[in-house]
Formats: structure tokens, C-alpha cells, sequence
């Protein structure tokens, strides 16, 4: 028997890492008044990671292949399903040298999918919570770091962003990727050296003058949950993106921020 969904649907393309998508739909419930199970929002997760060339390798030039076109192929299942807003959770998906192109694909095939802009979303957080922020520390992938997503982004709204430098960067990268002790390893729970590498970063770029740390990875926000560190507000992207998905669906049954 087919299954009847109610309109406006969520998407959430998953496999981006897989963890990182389970922690967009909590969120997406976490930002949603709901006394009953009845009242929480309709969702689709797809999560198809073994078609998605990981996004960092391909800004580096490491592998030809561009994810976009795998993440179009997700976005167009959830479309087929009935989403009507869909969100990506993987900050480097957002370079132009992927986003762009998959956003061609799209109009390409004839989707009417509305992709939200995750990195935009997140500069729309930082503004509503912290007006007086002008230089943020950005904790990324070395592909989001070298496409320069968030300066892109942040820059039009007179807001700095910092990057750590080369050797804190790569430290960064392998509490990410390294195959022992990486987030994408072991997601959950995260292993101490990883959370550890990533505290000393935000370390580091409070003290070369960050106001705020934007957690941009979607895998560094599930080491470092705190809303401050060291002292300075974090701003997750991923709740960012979840807040969005609601607003564009079901504006009123949007939390207050808190």
C-alpha cells in the first residue's frame, strides 16, 4: 500500500557524512513545538553514502570525481518522495566548485527541489545571536578552508573570518579524517584525541582574535556540543540549517531562539 504524506515534507540528504544527517533530523526535532508525537514534523532522511565522493578529497584534487552529481541523485529521491525543502548537512558540499553544480544539475533534469544554502544560513544565525561578532574563528575540513566558503559568505557583512594556520589545520583535518581516532571513524561516541585536537583549535583561534567559532563541519559539532568554547560563543551550522528547513515549511512551529 502507498504511503500518503502530508505537504510541506523536510528532506535532509544523508551519507555526509551519516552521522551528521542523524544530528540534522534531531535538531530538526529539537527546534520544533511539539507536545506529542503527532506533532513533530513530517521528515525524510535518504542517506545513500557509498554514491557520494567524499567532498574535501575533490576540492583538493584528489579524486576527478564531483560529488554533486551523486548529491543531486539524493535530492531528486527526496523530491520523488515529496520534499519540498531539502537540506545538506556537509558544509564543504556548499564550495561553488560543488554546490553550483549540482544546483546546474538540477535545473538540468527539471527539479523543482529547493536546496537550502547551509554556509548562508549559518551567517543568518551568527547576525540573530551574535549582532556584534566582526572576526570569527571557522573550524572546517581543509577543503571548506581552502575554497574560502565562509569568507565568501561573511565578508559582505563585514565580519572576518579566520582560519588556524597550516600546522593547526591539519590537525583539524585528521581529527576529521584519520582512520583511528577521526570523527568520520568513530562518530559515536567521538574519541577524546579528536574532541582534544578540535578544543585546542578553537584555543588557537581565540587567541589569534576570534569573537565567535563557527563549528564548520558538520562532523565538529557532534565533538564539541558546547554553546561556548573558551569562553566564546559556538555557531553550529547544522542547527542553523534545521532552524531554516523549519522556517521554510512550517514557519510556525519554529522555537524561539534561545
Amino acid at each position: 500500500m502507498a504511503v500518503s504524506l502530508p505537504a510541506p515534507l523536510i528532506g535532509i540528504v544523508g551519507g555526509v557524512g551519516p552521522y551528521a544527517g542523524l544530528d540534522l533530523a534531531a535538531k530538526v526535532f529539537g527546534q520544533t513545538r511539539a507536545q506529542s508525537d503527532q506533532e513533530h514534523l513530517p521528515l525524510a532522511l535518504l542517506s545513500l553514502p557509498h554514491t557520494i565522493a567524499d567532498r574535501t578529497a575533490y576540492l583538493l584534487g584528489e579524486t576527478p570525481e564531483n560529488p554533486a552529481f551523486a548529491l543531486a541523485e539524493v535530492v531528486r529521491g527526496l523530491e520523488a518522495l515529496g520534499a519540498t525543502a531539502i537540506g545538506i548537512p556537509c558544509n564543504t558540499a556548499h564550495a561553488p566548485g560543488i554546490f553550483d553544480v549540482l544546483l546546474a544539475e538540477l535545473a538540468r533534469t527539471g527539479s523543482r527541489a529547493r536546496v537550502l544554502h547551509m554556509i548562508r544560513e549559518t551567517a543568518r544565525l551568527l547576525a540573530e545571536t551574535q549582532p556584534g561578532v566582526r572576526q570569527v574563528g571557522v573550524l572546517s575540513t581543509t577543503g571548506t578552508a581552502r575554497a574560502g566558503v565562509y569568507p565568501a559568505i561573511l565578508r559582505p557583512l563585514g565580519v572576518v573570518a579566520l582560519a588556524p594556520a597550516d600546522d593547526v589545520q591539519s590537525r583539524v583535518q585528521a581529527a576529521i579524517y584519520d582512520p583511528a581516532y577521526g570523527i568520520k571513524a568513530q562518530s559515536s561516541p567521538v574519541t577524546p584525541r579528536a574532541r582534544g585536537e578540535l578544543l585546542a583549535a578553537a584555543e588557537h583561534l581565540r587567541a589569534a582574535g576570534a569573537e565567535a567559532i563557527i563549528l564548520g563541519c558538520t562532523e565538529v559539532s557532534l565533538a564539541l556540543p558546547e554553546r561556548t568554547l573558551h569562553g566564546l560563543p559556538a555557531v553550529d551550522p547544522t542547527l542553523a540549517l534545521a532552524r531554516a528547513l523549519i522556517r521554510e515549511t512550517y514557519p510556525d512551529r519554529l522555537k524561539p531562539l534561545v
